[in-house]
């Protein structure tokens, strides 16, 4: 008789070290958007110098909106979005300003104008893909006008003609693409910036991640977008005056977001 061999023990594996998958995604209140708007406040209040110089962005940025209006009316509604889009990039100086503070360090304008340089090649990444996004909402526009207008629409009566109800069609069809589109880019990156900039993870995580976050919370998530919607819609009636105040302090608060969303694994 062959006598067995014993068998040979593997030599344990090393830990794997803990992903951005890993982290837990917290189950949101509904009130949670409030304090995150709260804690905006706060931050804008301890920092108003630095908060006002981004204001002064999306004042300009919004006359800039205003002037494509003007020129290109089809193109509005779609760069509106990029107008949201770009916003929460021009942020990052006000995420890095938030997250001084939460560190107990003083916060600067110069650094925060330098907080893209760690992450820059990932920021790039998700400003292509958003952007790619925003192209195709461009097209999906153009497209929406052509099909229902013989010609474009002067702006001198646009609203006249928009409202008319012989283009209810219009309006309900534009209103879902772009309500497709915009859900698409709000869920992809409500917290992947702020992410990409303190953790410095790649952008695929950082979307998944925020898209895992909209999908365990999407009330919350959706009370989230529909107050930052209604927010800037309110900031861009007086001439865009408001977003002197509003565009900063969301942009804290969107940091306060991130922070309350996610957690490091245990």
């Amino acid at each position: 008789m062959t006598e067995a061999t014993p068998a040979t023990e593997s030599p344990s594996e090393p830990p794997r070290p803990p992903s951005v998958f890993d982290l837990a995604v917290t189950d949101l209140r509904a009130g949670d958007p409030l304090q995150w708007l709260r804690l905006g406040w706060a931050d804008f209040m301890r920092c108003p110098r630095i908060g006002l110089f981004y204001g002064l962005c999306f004042f300009l940025m919004g006359h800039a909106l205003l002037a494509v209006f003007r020129a290109a009316p089809a193109y509005v509604l779609a760069l509106s979005a990029g107008f949201l889009l770009m916003g929460p990039f021009l942020c990052l100086g006000l995420y890095d300003v938030s997250r001084a503070l939460q560190n107990g360090q003083r916060p600067s304008l110069r650094a925060s104008l330098l907080a893209w340089r760690p992450t820059q090649g990932t920021m790039a990444i998700f400003a292509g893909v958003l952007l790619i996004l925003e192209m195709l909402w461009g097209r999906a526009s153009l497209v929406v006008f052509a099909v229902t207008f013989n010609t474009m629409p002067s702006t001198t009566n646009l609203l006249a003609q928009l409202i008319n109800p012989e283009n209810l069609s219009f309006l309900i069809t534009y209103t879902v693409v772009g309500g497709l589109f915009a859900a698409l880019i709000f869920v992809t990156s409500v917290i992947s910036i702020p992410m990409i900039m303190d953790r410095q993870v790649d952008a695929i995580s950082a979307g998944l991640t925020s898209i895992r976050a909209c999908l365990q919370n999407p009330g919350v998530m959706l009370q989230w977008g529909a107050l930052i919607t209604l927010l800037v819609g309110l900031a861009m009636l007086p001439l865009f005056a408001g977003l002197f105040v509003i565009g900063p302090v969301v942009g804290h608060a969107t940091w306060h977001a991130y922070q309350g969303t996610v957690s490091d694994p245990a």
